[in-house]
Order: C-alpha cells, then structure tokens, then sequence
C-alpha cells in the first residue's frame, strides 16, 4: 500500500462528506486507503460514510477520544508507506496527493511534508510556525495576533515573515494536512495521547527534528482548508481551557520547569472557571 488517509470526524457531517468525495475524484495512479476515525458524532457523520463511502475504513468511538488518540487507533492499523493525516474540513485539488508522494519519495530524509493550504476564497493560510516560546503562550496567541499583531513574540510565533512561495525545511505544521513517512512513527513513535487537541502535531514536530529528521513545506502542492469547523461548536471557555491544558502539558514535557510553571500561573484561572461550568 502506497498509502494510507486518516481523517479525524466530530459533528462535520457535510464537510467529511465534501473531502471523502474529492480524495476518490482527484487522486488517481496511486494505491491508497482510507481509515475515518468518528469521535462519537451526533450528526450521522458515520452512517453517511457507511452509506455513501463503503469502501473506507470506519472507526466509531463510543466517546470523543481526542485528536491525538483517534489518529493513533488509525495508524496502528494502516498498512501504507506514507500516512497523511487529514482533517475533514479540507478538500484535495486535482494530483495534490500523487505530487505530494512524489516529492517526499525523492527526499528520504523529509519525515514530514506540508502542502500551501487555501481558504475557501483561496487565500494563503499561515500554517507554518516557529516554535512556543513562554512569552508567545503568556496569553491566547490567536486573539493576541487579531489585537497586537506586530508584538514581537507573536510576530516571530506566527512566522509573519515566511515565503509561503518558496519550498522550505520549517520548524513545524499546521495539523490540518500532513504527509508523514512511516518509517518516522517507528522512530519516534504516534501521537502523544496525552495531548486531547491541540499541540500534538507541535510535539510531533519537534521530536521529530531531534531524530535528525526534515519537515518540508512546499508551495507546489495545494489544498483548501476551510478551518476550525469542529472548534466553531465548541464555547470559549471550553476551547480556551482545552488549549491551555495543551499548551502547559506541552511546555512540562519539552521545556523548563520554571516556564511551565510561569505559564501555570496565568492558565490555572481558565481551567478551573472551565470545570466550575461543566
């Protein structure tokens, strides 16, 4: 098998129909399967795929088992020489995926490979990023970057200055479409589960530059991304602590304990007005 798709569902029924349909209609010449992992969707995500695309592999949890956990349960099973991990909200254009494997064929030290990723107006997406650093994640990045986009730390976070018109080895990848080479799990090994959502693909990232392996993006190969569909369900206060959990479980494993500890400080009033709301 050349490869094999993983696609994470929560309640986008319509939009994982959308991306199953242009996977089958605009990739061709290359042997591939698809595993759909569904986190206990209430909206007939599952029943649609068992009706409308019987030849994928369908896994229904009974619960949400997070990101992380639900790509691992599908790469255990996949059988291909490269894993793509996709989100349902995207849509594959024509030969996206055949130069994707292409490319990542003829550079056997890339352990990941990211496409340019459009809006539905398609508008560049910013998904490459530097790495976190504490003053980055003192405060929620994405609604710093909308009230103070040119401070430095976020500027430098958020790679304000990144050709996305040049192919480039970049620190990380935005989680929405990644082309993985198997061989890089059995280095380092799957997702970290302790990791609901958020940050896992940060985490993959960096152990996977300290296995002395590459992570490529490259402008020559495209997909549309209409972004955070499943996050759109989810309240503020939720999403806020679902981060933060993330974000200080990621900086306990791979930084100094005095920053997670900094960063426990400003989170902890978030996390706990999120279980006093439950």
């Amino acid at each position: 098998m050349d490869l094999s798709i993983i696609i994470v569902n929560w309640n986008t029924r319509q939009l994982l129909e959308g991306c199953l349909d242009s996977i089958y209609k605009n990739t061709h010449n290359i042997n591939f399967d698809i595993f759909v992992v569904d986190n206990a969707s209430h909206d007939n995500s599952a029943e649609m795929v068992e009706e409308k695309f019987s030849q994928v592999h369908l896994i229904k949890n009974n619960k949400n088992v997070g990101f992380a956990t639900a790509n691992n349960q599908a790469i255990r099973q996949a059988t291909g020489k490269y894993i793509l991990i996709l989100n349902p909200d995207t849509l594959i254009l024509s030969n996206t995926i055949e130069h994707a494997l292409e490319i990542i064929k003829n550079y056997p030290e890339i352990g990941i490979l990211g496409p340019k990723t459009l809006d539905k107006n398609k508008n560049i997406q910013k998904t490459v990023r530097r790495d976190p650093n504490i003053l980055s994640q003192l405060f929620f990045p994405s609604q710093m970057k909308k009230l103070f986009p040119n401070w430095g730390p976020i500027k430098k976070y958020y790679f304000n200055d990144f050709d996305y018109d040049k192919e480039s080895l970049v620190p990380q990848l935005q989680g929405s479409c990644l082309l993985i080479n198997r061989e890089l799990f059995q280095k380092i090994g799957f997702f970290d589960e302790k990791f609901f959502i958020w940050f896992e693909e940060v985490d993959l990232c960096l152990r996977t530059r300290k296995a002395e392996y590459k992570i490529l993006y490259s402008p020559d190969i495209e997909i549309i991304h209409y972004g955070g569909e499943s996050f759109m369900q989810i309240n503020t206060i939720k999403k806020q602590a679902l981060y933060s959990r993330s974000m200080l479980y990621y900086f306990y494993k791979n930084k100094p304990k005095w920053q997670w500890f900094i960063l426990l400080l400003f989170k902890l009033p978030i996390i706990i007005i999120d279980k006093i709301i439950k």
